[in-house]
């Protein structure tokens, strides 16, 4: 827009990262419903807190009932919604913090725009790979079984398609690896990225 116009402040990403004593990282999970995202999510935040890293969980139905409540479900209110979600992410990344999001985000152009705004260096892409047969019996409120009668339009895995990432930073099928696996898996890709936990 013509009448936006950019500013320089004295405060920067870099000193904000330093006065939290580490470097700020988005990590970022993808998968099918049920695959366990958000249980490793929640478990990586925690773990995190512990050890004095500055970490927060981006959770998707706090933002729904939020920022975003005024978006449906359609293709574009979807593109939307993770469009949204990259932006708080990108601001709470400047901030200094390690920032977990974890979403269907069934599109590679969708993650790859967080990757292109913040950067390679501060972007994580953890694919959790869980199998859709293994994420359909996890189904408590019975999604994939409504998707399957045609009561649910458009849903990935099912009647929306799925793009797995090609090259993702951590792979983790939850049907295979324990959280406590799974966990070190993923402080071994962010030492990596320069996120040294202790």
């Amino acid at each position: 827009m013509s009448n936006i116009q950019e500013h320089t402040y004295g405060t920067t990403a870099q000193m904000r990262s330093a006065m939290k004593g580490h470097s700020r990282l988005i990590i970022w999970f993808t998968g099918l419903s049920g695959s366990g995202k958000s249980t490793l999510a929640d478990a990586l935040e925690s773990l995190l807190i512990t050890k004095g890293i500055h970490a927060f969980h981006l959770d998707g139905d706090a933002l729904r009932s939020g920022l975003n409540s005024d978006l449906g479900f359609s293709e574009e209110d979807r593109n939307e919604n993770l469009r949204r979600v990259g932006e708080v992410a990108a601001l709470m990344l400047d901030a200094g913090l390690i920032v977990i999001a974890a979403f269907v985000s069934p599109m590679r152009a969708h993650r790859d725009a967080v990757r292109k705004k913040v950067g390679e260096k501060y972007f994580l892409e953890v694919h959790v790979s869980t199998p859709i047969e293994v994420c359909e019996k996890r189904d408590l409120k019975g999604f994939y079984a409504k998707a399957r009668r045609g009561e649910i339009s458009d849903f990935t895995g099912v009647s929306a398609p799925y793009e797995a990432p090609l090259n993702p930073d951590v792979a983790i099928n939850t049907d295979e690896q324990s959280i406590a696996t799974a966990m070190q898996m993923l402080i071994l890709a962010m030492n990596k990225k320069g996120v040294l936990v202790p």
